[in-house]
């Protein structure tokens, strides 16, 4: 046992002998912080039900916040710490030098002194949320002395104060890192193109991410109320479920991102939100043109005058061997924000959203909102920049809303690109207000949708429309899943919560459409040099485009469409639909050949036989509860009858190689519920592997074979349905 896990044992025990009493002479010496820990946890009580999800109750909404990161803890420390490392700018201390410019991104943003600062101007309301944060994630510490933390040994208030909004990284992350390593780590420019391309995934044998949300209207529904689908595409185990109620009107039941004190994606009583990232601009880079004062200070020109440049330090550790290393680099930062990285010998400022109290404000109000007046209000404060968010309520509600931290523009700038900072006339002009972005309320349709993709399609025939919105409000294209989305909804009727999962899995993939028959209208043509092709072409023939475990052209045409993005020629520099759309109908007929030809050889080289089902390829497995997976062929797992939503799949399932033959499963489909709104919410709702990361545990593989079979479980949300199916009833710190 380490020194520290000693420690941490010793107080563990003082906590629980003093929960259960003592007032011998003893007790006056336990440690007063302890003792208040200990009796903060005692008006915390935590229901696990038959799946492993902490209904977390208190009278207050800070002792909530308080059990719900200790149940976060007790279900995935590690990356509840992970996710705190990394925002607050120390992942190099876990992970060595390497990320050290990862740190640095994070420190050029905020300090530690700025996050202490921002804490002690939030509203006493928020303060005392953000204590109950650390309370929760340092008691759980003191009383589980068996964990050692890779960095954090203990949790302050001003933490999240870095990692406010929810998402999968934040705005933050769409900064590349090779250009801040090009800036302050090795004094060099890099080019637009890189700087742009490092923004895009990568294509050939990886997929994307994405989510869904679909919004219904009770005219399309059996019940005649409103329904939502809560469908984020996030890494497998990302999130965790939870619900947390107190007397002071939180009710709120999804998923959370580890370590945050709030429902990202859920419902409660009233009203129901789903996120999924969007396209908005609403980040700017800002060349600056810095010259050299007469005193030798930087200085930066800004219309007609000289402005100085904010320049200070920041000394970051990271892990060298057994030991730690520091390096100290300097921050540059402009009126517009930060310096970022240098353009053809120019310093660039990136401007991003960063009100961290504002922000964390917005999302925890969010889960308590009640209807879509409330609701408006809390987009008001727009500052969740990062996210499209659908919404229905138990009023018939419907909404969608593209965006909601918008920077106004002056339109005759082109800000897809870095505009000139010396220009007062590319600044923002403050934010649109929620009447002014793109959204959609209530629409004839009695359907919303949206999949990563356009605006202009989410209510299909009354979206809104292009041409009335600036370019840089809605550049998002539109994509194989909206498609597909429209589609499926456009029929939907009579829905119940099982009609809406079938919408939600319907098994056709859009994104072969093109192709497939552009294959074989190429083997027709031509393929008389291809006669080992015959029998694999004719398998496709017949193939009704859907996806299913023990689909053989499922599996042919996965390899062709990776293997087209990996050898085709893309000489339009197109991404995504419009490059799979190329291949289908521009690329010529010895080059698809060629590319299935390179599939076929691929698929038999790997599985011994091309007509090999899909669900031999695509597998599920969990080895360990480690953040970044493993997979070994050798062990088992379990076939999955679900494809990557490149290819329009609604219910998107992304795998990977990763030193192996076989395909295994590491985002997409993640937490995915459907609600129902009325006079009492219902709901279902499923969640990839299992509650917990402890491979000890019977929640870490229980939902694994239900969330293939689409075997969703019943949300227990009122006391009597979650007592119903309790399995253990205790408070922080007990057990």
């Amino acid at each position: 046992m380490t020194i520290h896990a000693f420690l941490r044992w010793g107080i563990a025990w003082c906590a629980l002998a003093l929960i259960t009493a003592c007032a011998d002479e003893g007790a006056a010496n336990v440690d007063p912080e302890l003792a208040r820990l200990a009796s903060r946890a005692g008006a915390v009580t935590i229901v696990r039900d038959d799946f492993g999800v902490p209904h977390i109750y208190a009278k207050t909404d800070a002792d909530a916040v308080f059990g719900l990161l200790y149940a976060q803890a007790e279900d995935d420390f590690p990356r509840v710490e992970r996710n705190y490392y990394w925002a607050i700018g120390r992942l190099a201390e876990a992970e060595g030098e390497s990320a050290l410019f990862s740190d640095l991104r994070a420190r050029l943003y905020m300090s530690t002194d700025q996050a202490k600062a921002a804490y002690a101007k939030a509203p006493p309301w928020l303060q005392a949320l953000c204590d109950a944060f650390a309370d929760g994630l340092n008691y759980y510490l003191a009383t589980h002395p068996e964990v050692t933390p890779k960095v954090l040994t203990r949790f302050e208030p001003w933490m999240p104060m870095f990692f406010f909004e929810g998402s999968i990284g934040g705005d933050i992350e769409q900064i590349p890192l090779d250009g801040i390593r090009a800036f302050y780590g090795e004094k060099r420019s890099v080019e637009l193109a890189v700087v742009e391309q490092a923004r895009e995934p990568k294509l050939g044998y990886e997929q994307h991410l994405g989510s869904n949300g679909f919004a219904i209207a009770g005219e399309r529904t059996r019940s005649g109320n409103a329904m939502l689908l809560i469908n984020p595409h996030t890494s497998l185990y990302f999130r965790g479920e939870v619900h947390v109620v107190s007397e002071e009107g939180l009710n709120a039941y999804g998923a959370v991102t580890w370590g945050q004190f709030f429902v990202y994606q859920g419902f409660n009583e009233h009203t129901g939100w789903m996120h999924t990232s969007t396209g908005v601009d609403f980040m700017d880079e800002f060349v600056e043109e810095v010259i050299e004062g007469p005193d030798g200070e930087l200085m930066y020109r800004y219309g007609d005058e000289l402005r100085p440049v904010e320049v200070s330090e920041v000394t970051l550790k990271y892990k060298d061997g057994n030991g730690m290393s520091e390096r100290t680099f300097p921050r540059y930062r402009t009126h517009h924000g930060p310096v970022t990285h240098m353009l053809d010998g120019k310093w660039v400022a990136t401007r991003i959203n960063w009100d961290p109290v504002t922000a964390l404000e917005q999302s925890y109000v969010r889960s308590k909102k009640t209807g879509l007046d409330g609701f408006n209000d809390m987009m008001d404060l727009r500052t969740n920049s990062s996210n499209n968010t659908v919404y229905a309520d138990s009023q018939g509600n419907i909404a969608y809303y593209h965006g909601n931290f918008i920077p106004k523009r002056d339109t005759q700038f082109d800000f897809s690109k870095p505009v000139d900072g010396s220009n007062p006339a590319t600044d923002w002009l403050g934010l649109h207000s929620v009447d002014e972005i793109v959204t959609v309320t209530n629409p004839a349709n009695g359907w919303l949708q949206n999949c990563n993709s356009t605006p202009f399609t989410a209510a299909g025939e009354y979206s809104p429309k292009q041409k009335d919105y600036p370019v840089y409000m809605a550049p998002d294209a539109e994509n194989f899943r909206g498609i597909h989305a429209q589609r499926v909804l456009k029929e939907a009727t009579d829905l119940t919560l099982d009609g809406l999962l079938d919408l939600a899995y319907d098994s056709y993939l859009p994104g072969f459409e093109g192709l497939i028959p552009g294959l074989i209208e190429a083997y027709d043509a031509e393929g008389s040099s291809y006669p080992e092709l015959a029998e694999a072409i004719d398998v496709l023939r017949g193939w009704d485009l859907r996806v299913s475990a023990d689909s053989v052209p499922m599996s042919l045409a996965y390899f062709y469409g990776m293997q087209f993005r990996e050898d085709g020629e893309n000489p339009q520099g197109l991404r995504r639909m419009a490059l799979i759309n190329y291949f289908a109908e521009a690329s010529s007929y010895q080059e698809r050949l060629a590319v299935f030809e390179t599939a076929i050889e691929r698929l038999t080289s790997d599985f011994g036989q091309w007509d090999t089902s899909w669900g031999e390829i695509n597998r599920f497995q969990r080895l360990s509860g480690d953040i970044n997976l493993a997979f070994d062929d050798e062990k088992p797992s379990l076939p999955v009858g679900l494809a990557s939503g490149d290819w329009g799949a609604l219910a998107s399932y992304r795998a990977v190689r990763r030193d192996t033959k076989r395909l295994y499963g590491v985002s997409g489909n993640s937490f995915v519920a459907v609600v129902e709104f009325g006079d009492k919410v219902r709901a279902k709702s499923i969640l990839a592997g299992g509650q917990s990361g402890d491979p000890d545990s019977p929640h870490f593989y229980d939902q694994a074979q239900p969330y293939i079979d689409r075997e969703f479980k019943d949300v227990a949300f009122y006391r009597e349905d979650v007592e119903a199916r309790a399995v253990r009833r205790y408070h922080p710190g007990e057990g």
